[in-house]
């Protein structure tokens, strides 16, 4: 690519080789991307009780993916379920229901079950990441598959999206981000056809798909491109004015298109039923420390458990953590090339994400630091006070991986003094590359343990004893942000039975639509929560008795299923005292209630 009046999204011709097949090649690319990404997701597979480390994140997404399922094959309500959260049910498309992904893998989960769909989803989107973004850059940005591979290398497995892929699979889902990139920045032909009707339905289409994968990376999407066209328009305004037209036909088009097929969905997610304002927790306090930029992630070579705990607010948003010898490769990158616009205008975009990640005050080494961040001016902007300001650093990867790649092209075509090819540079560039690279390499997710499913409820000794319309009732009823064992019951047992609580956003209330974690409390469920929690038996009364059975009806329950716990016993013999003694079955305790609830 040259400087001067270029699109953004152009370059000259790849470099034909013959030594050998060119399918061949990016064969091998994306062959490396799915075994980095299957390496990644190791500690789970063949391993059914082991979960990633924020497990309730991942038994969420178990479930979603076991509802996309259900809804292929039994023509159920995609975005809503009365599975969870009985009799009031959920409303899913308010939450990150991640149908996009779900109903592709309908096949995978109905013949392997919910763990396997989700660790086959998280190797899709990591690899599928890297590879969209390889392809992107080839055919537009370089023209050497060195380039491109690195790049989409760090696209696709930087410390970031390793995190997020752990826990979160609407964010790790960015697969779309360069087709839809590609389209909305398409080189100019003149021809309208081309340039306007045929791109504009393409990323119409895109846009709905990316809209059921998840609406958060969508919103950062069109930030971080609105940001990246106007720097570019700043840098080279001859080309803005005669890409402007077209690019502008094509987002009306588009938007014309993903009109209708949303109009229902969008509306169902904030007027249907089940629906909620606001959000649950305080975004806000989820930001990220200056030093984190330069730090080492936890799940790297170098990385360890103490100083990014301190950098982030938690294991699933590590989204900076580039280390120092990426960053001071960006930097000399960007000195050196800093003459083409899209450098440029990569720059501006990659900084000002950057500083908003910092939340609401700026932070250094843990220590607050009284400066204001520029996430302030965001704080009565509607959609956007609700974005996480640590996920903004997620817009610096592909920055990052973008300059990096064209730093690689740039060397390879660097030339002797006799025209032939400059090895010395070459090798120096690689060996740069390497050392600010090799120290972010990822390793396994961490997995930790998770009680199995009862064998009464996967094996189906439940059916008898249920009767539609009831439902079955895991102790303790989780309602909150927790790991909940009755929606990993539901899950892998392909959403068999209707449960009340999980692990959701919902409203605190019939007549008060604010966001909160879960079903409203109950007191039968708050009670066995804290026996759960503490281990401790407390004196029931009757009226705690009389409490439980009315829980219980507005529950619709059948039975109540005690599995593995780790305060099981003191767990036990409460519920024996509120229901009268149960009986044990396989995998656990049951207490039949029919006949209680009425």
């Amino acid at each position: 690519m040259t400087t001067g009046t270029t699109s953004p999204y152009t370059s000259s011709p790849a470099t034909v080789r013959t030594s050998r097949p060119a399918w061949l090649r990016d064969a091998l690319v994306v062959a490396g991307y799915l075994g980095l990404a299957v390496l990644v997701t190791s500690g789970q597979w063949g391993r059914p009780w082991r979960l990633f480390h924020q497990a309730g994140d991942q038994i969420l997404f178990e479930w979603m993916l076991a509802h996309a399922a259900r809804a292929v094959v039994a023509g159920e309500n995609p975005l809503y379920s009365t599975g969870l959260n009985a009799p009031d049910g959920v409303n899913l498309m308010g939450n990150t229901s991640v149908l996009g992904l779900g109903v592709p893998l309908t096949p995978v989960t109905l013949l392997f079950g919910s763990q396997v769909a989700f660790c086959v989803a998280v190797v899709c989107c990591l690899a599928g990441t890297a590879v969209a973004w390889y392809v992107l850059l080839r055919r537009r940005l370089v023209s050497t598959r060195a380039g491109a591979a690195v790049g989409g290398l760090i696209c696709g497995f930087a410390p970031g999206m390793i995190a997020q892929a752990g826990a979160h699979l609407h964010i790790a889902a960015q697969f779309l981000v360069p087709a839809i990139l590609a389209l909305v920045f398409r080189p100019h032909t003149g021809d309208a056809r081309l340039d306007v009707w045929r791109p504009g339905v393409g990323l119409g289409l895109l846009l709905i798909w990316q809209v059921f994968i998840g609406e958060e990376v969508l919103v950062f999407l069109a930030l971080a491109a609105g940001v990246f066209a106007l720097a570019y328009a700043l840098a080279d305004r001859v080309a803005a004015r005669r890409l402007a037209p077209a690019l502008f036909g094509r987002l009306a088009v588009a938007a014309g298109v993903a009109a209708v097929p949303l109009a229902y969905p969008l509306w169902f997610q904030f007027h249907g039923p089940q629906h909620y304002s606001g959000m649950a927790f305080a975004t806000r306090g989820f930001q990220l420390d200056v030093a984190s930029f330069t730090a080492s992630a936890r799940q790297t070579v170098l990385g360890d458990d103490w100083l990014p705990g301190l950098l982030s607010p938690n294991p699933t948003e590590e989204n900076s953590f580039f280390g120092p010898g990426l960053l001071v490769l960006a930097v000399v990158i960007v000195i050196w090339q800093w003459r083409r616009p899209l450098v440029r205008a990569l720059t501006a975009c990659g900084l000002l994400f950057a500083l908003l990640s910092l939340g609401d005050e700026v932070r250094v080494d843990g220590a607050a630091t009284g400066v204001a961040g520029p996430y302030r001016l965001l704080g009565g902007v509607p959609l956007l006070d609700l974005a996480v300001p640590a996920r903004f650093a997620l817009v610096c990867v592909p920055v990052l991986g973008v300059l990096v790649a064209l730093s690689v092209d740039r060397v390879r075509a660097v030339r002797g003094p006799s025209g032939a090819a400059g090895p010395p540079v070459r090798l120096l560039w690689a060996g740069a590359v390497a050392a600010a690279l090799l120290p972010l390499t990822p390793t396994p997710i961490r997995v930790v343990p998770v009680a199995p499913v009862p064998a009464f409820i996967a094996d189906g000794g439940w059916r008898p004893l249920v009767p539609p319309g009831r439902t079955v009732v895991a102790v303790p009823p989780v309602t909150g942000a927790a790991r909940s064992p009755v929606m990993l019951w539901s899950a892998r047992t392909g959403l068999e039975f209707s449960a009340p609580g999980g692990y959701f956003i919902g409203p605190s209330g019939p007549d008060d639509p604010a966001a909160r974690w879960g079903a409203p409390d109950r007191p039968t469920s708050v009670l066995l929560r804290q026996v759960a929690d503490t281990g401790a038996v407390p004196v029931l009364t009757d009226v705690d008795r009389r409490q439980a059975v009315e829980d219980l009806r507005h529950w619709r329950a059948a039975v109540v299923v005690l599995g593995r716990l780790e305060h099981g016993d003191p767990v036990r013999r409460t519920v024996d005292d509120l229901l009268g003694p149960g009986r044990p079955v396989d995998g656990g305790w049951l207490w039949d209630v029919r006949d209680r609830v009425g």
